[in-house]
């Protein structure tokens, strides 16, 4: 078969391909006999009606059209097999289907110019000499003794308070009701409540209210002024001064463990308070450098992508963004949430128009490694593979492991770290002060609840008197009547990206199906994630991107889209 290939800009590529005159007449003559054997037209027997009263019927052009599909998904398969072609996603008509329908005879040649996403090839201008700024973490000795007192906290007991005032850190059990104050000073939505237990913790709910308490002994009641803060959730209160009405009726305070070896034996496996420290130290200190080579790895992989060019294509972007969505309603699902009401088909294009720019720097990052990888052929030993696998699974003895699974991240992980090792080795990194580097906020990728009314939180629609005046609630999750399993949630997720894909004509629908499954694929397969680092050395396209199933529906073409 005839090709001429031209490399068209976002990794796309044009392919013409003349159609031979035999395979025009074959699909033609195919498409009227699978029309003559399937009609069913009264006064004619199935199977028996003329050719003449098929043609009648249905039409030359609708005949035509549906023979010019089939010619075009077949030759395609052909093409690419032909032409060793790493295709990504399904093809586009460089014309509309109604020219063809006009320009296509039976029995002579036709020439389909169609263009189609090809995985990209990436070139580091750059990768060694690179210099770059991370931040150093240092070791805080001083956190030792905070985890210490937070352990004492959580063992305190309570004992009650006689013959003082509340102070700061007791456990106050009041009654309150509040209201707005001002012109038309009104009630506060579930501003009451009756045996509030509160903890005298300034900062903890709306500035006053803590405060006002201290000081109060028990039996007293108190009106109490307070403001709520400018920012607060709810709008209708947000900046409004109020007064609470208190009443406290038991005060209690904590009593905290002594610090010493019983204490270390009761919170922990050590039997020794000086056994504990030293863990602590350890962990710390640790988990400083890990840090600090985190942001060493970090300020390295910005530095390499700024030298790479590569040209992304919209299928693999897609691909990726689709991916993220997916694991946001793994974990969402996870936490017992209604995922088949969060994601909706326009919940879904929101979050892909505010993941895609974070979807694209995962995908340059990935290719910059992998190009680093197969520019100095890194790579690992099997036997090294199989002791980490081998170590990893002592550490989860007794759990289900999917053992390929974690060889393939374990493989991940050891080129990766590997990668690094070669380009600290070829670079300079300065380290710098902890908080000297401003830092982009991260892309936000998950549901607010601006955006959706199942994410709602406790600070934004009162459920209980503490909504009303405490501030910075934890979010509590919308309930799902029967939660989903992450694994369902890939199901719901998959279906609701091909809903949004919808096709915006009916001569597109066959391909409705298709992107359902391939985005089904796409979640639920590795490749559809951020691989920092590349499983096999493979060329950079081949590792980040590899094809899509191979079975396509009918191409597209950019006029029938309007």
């Amino acid at each position: 078969m005839k090709v001429t290939q031209e490399k068209l800009p976002a990794s796309r590529l044009g392919l013409e391909i003349e159609i031979p005159s035999e395979s025009t007449s074959q699909a033609y003559e195919k498409t009227l006999q699978q029309l003559i054997r399937q009609a069913n037209i009264p006064g004619f027997r199935k199977g028996k009606v003329p050719r003449q009263v098929v043609l009648q019927r249905y039409g030359i052009r609708s005949i035509k059209a549906t023979a010019i599909e089939e010619l075009i998904e077949d030759s395609l398969r052909q093409v690419l097999e032909q032409e060793k072609i790493d295709a990504l996603g399904n093809a586009e008509l460089r014309s509309s289907l109604e020219e063809l329908v006009e320009q296509y005879e039976p029995g002579k040649p036709l020439t389909v110019s169609l263009s189609i996403d090809v995985a990209p090839t990436a070139k580091l201008v750059n990768y060694k000499g690179l210099t770059a700024q991370a931040e150093e973490i240092l070791y805080k000795p001083e956190r030792v003794d905070e985890v210490l007192e937070s352990y004492r906290e959580r063992s305190a007991t309570r004992v009650p308070v006689e013959g003082r005032p509340a102070k700061e850190q007791d456990i106050a059990v009041i009654d309150f009701s509040g209201q707005i104050t001002g012109d038309e000073p009104k009630e506060i939505p579930g501003g009451s409540a009756t045996d509030f237990e509160v903890e005298l913790s300034e900062g903890r709910f709306i500035p006053g209210f803590v405060e006002g308490i201290i000081g109060m002994s028990v039996g007293e009641t108190k009106e109490i002024e307070a403001t709520f803060p400018e920012d607060y959730s709810q709008a209708d209160l947000a900046g409004q001064p109020a007064v609470f009405t208190v009443t406290l009726k038991d005060l209690k305070e904590k009593e905290l463990p002594e610090l010493d070896d019983d204490f270390a034996q009761d919170i922990s496996e050590f039997e020794t308070l000086a056994e504990l420290r030293e863990s602590l130290e350890k962990r710390f200190q640790d988990e400083a450098n890990d840090k600090t080579k985190a942001n060493k790895q970090e300020a390295l992989l910005e530095a390499l992508v700024a030298n790479l060019e590569v040209e992304l294509p919209e299928t693999l972007i897609r691909r990726e963004v689709d991916h993220m969505i997916t694991q946001t309603a793994m974990r969402f699902a996870e936490q017992g949430m209604d995922i088949k009401q969060m994601f909706t088909p326009e919940m879904v294009n929101m979050m892909r128009e505010r993941s895609r720019p974070e979807a694209i720097a995962r995908l340059r990052r990935t290719m910059a490694l992998g190009e680093v990888a197969k520019q100095e052929s890194i790579t690992v030993d099997a036997a090294e593979v199989e002791a980490k696998v081998e170590e990893v699974l002592d550490d989860l003895e007794g759990r289900s492991v999917d053992r390929d699974r974690l060889r393939e991240v374990i493989e991940e992980d050891l080129i990766r770290d590997k990668i690094f090792e070669f380009l600290e080795a070829n670079s300079t990194v300065e380290l710098v002060p902890e908080g000297t580097l401003v830092k982009e906020e991260p892309v936000e990728m998950e549901p607010t609840q601006d955006d959706a009314a199942d994410t709602a939180t406790l600070s934004s629609t009162p459920s209980s008197t503490e909504d009303a005046v405490e501030v910075g609630a934890e979010p509590e999750p919308a309930l799902a009547e029967e939660p989903t399993s992450p694994e369902a949630a890939v199901e719901v997720v998959a279906e609701v990206v091909a809903e949004a894909d919808a096709p915006a004509t009916p001569a597109e629908k066959t391909s409705k199906s298709t992107r359902s499954k391939s985005a089904k694929s796409a979640a639920e397969s590795p490749e559809g994630a951020e691989s920092e680092a590349i499983a096999e050395v493979e060329a950079p396209e081949e590792a980040a991107a590899k094809p899509a199933a191979r079975k396509r529906s009918t191409p597209k073409s950019k006029k029938d889209e309007g």
